[in-house]
């Protein structure tokens, strides 16, 4: 791989694919330049790493497509200094992005292959603050709870209690609810201990699987 090549194919994916299209936020924009997306990929192409689509990395699982990784990055608005929670590791590409801006990421992912496998580029690239566990993401992360910000990775039937319960004060939760073949992203704020929500846009992410999600 030519590195001149990804630094190129990263731009282009930030000025192509994020900026026309609504993501303005510079420091998801920052991220999105900096992280090196291809080695997320397992394997795929330099040219498809950094295309407008999701892939396929392993256990039925995807990576999704960039703009969406921008777009429930930016719908959290970190500003620096936040605690994170992810759930859904996957390939560890949008905990990567998350770590740029947040000061810590915690991240749960249901198969152990792919946690294992993401905490491996992840500490190659030499990222201190994330946190990966294998368990059963429906139920959060409660030791390190509350969090600023909540981003989930998979379609959920409901918004699950325990994320909810999780969330702080002034705190975000982004995630995608519907049926197992569609979802509407739905951004949830914390206020004065009420919640608000708000229908972001309509997409298609795997199930979420788990006590409080779609069940095996």
């Amino acid at each position: 791989m030519n590195e001149q090549d990804d630094v190129i194919l990263r731009n282009g994916m930030v000025e192509e694919q994020l900026i026309p299209r609504g993501i303005g936020d510079g420091k998801v924009l920052a991220a999105m330049r900096k992280a090196p997306r291809h080695l997320f990929t397992s394997g795929k192409s330099l040219e498809n790493s950094y295309a407008d689509y999701p892939l396929p990395v392993g256990e039925g699982q995807t990576i999704s497509q960039p703009y969406m990784v921008a777009l429930m990055t930016q719908c959290l608005e970190l500003k620096g200094g936040e605690k994170v929670l992810e759930i859904g590791t996957g390939s560890g590409y949008q905990a990567a992005i998350l770590a740029e801006i947040a000061k810590e990421v915690y991240s749960v992912e249901r198969y152990d292959t792919l946690a294992q496998k993401a905490q491996v580029i992840l500490d190659g690239l030499g990222y201190k603050n994330i946190k990966i566990r294998t368990g059963d993401g429906t139920e959060g992360w409660n030791e390190f709870a509350p969090y600023d910000g909540i981003i989930v990775t998979a379609g959920a039937p409901s918004v699950p209690e325990p994320l909810i319960e999780q969330l702080a004060e002034h705190g975000r939760l982004i995630i995608p609810v519907g049926g197992p073949f569609g979802q509407e992203l739905l951004l949830i704020r914390k206020n004065q201990g009420e919640f608000t929500q708000e229908i972001i846009c309509g997409c298609t992410f795997v199930p979420l699987v788990g006590k409080y999600g779609w069940q095996e």
